[in-house]
């Protein structure tokens, strides 16, 4: 019968795992971004939609397009 004891303790430590994880992400959603923070993208690119196209990154033959 240990091993019902086990499994239940086993349970309850993952519960507890799930709904910790589930405030950090809640407090997350309330912090303020920080302006910044995410990767840079030049003006350029944004303005020219340019993003990768084929004469920067040329694809072989054999790879398919998208």
């Amino acid at each position: 019968m240990a091993t019902t004891f086990q499994k239940r303790q086993k349970e309850m430590k993952r519960l507890e795992k799930a709904k910790a994880k589930l405030e950090r992400r809640a407090q997350k959603k309330l912090e303020p971004r920080v302006a910044g923070a995410g990767p840079e993208i030049s003006d350029e690119v944004v303005r020219a939609g340019n993003y990768g196209d084929d004469d920067e990154n040329p694809r072989l033959e054999s790879e398919p397009r998208n």
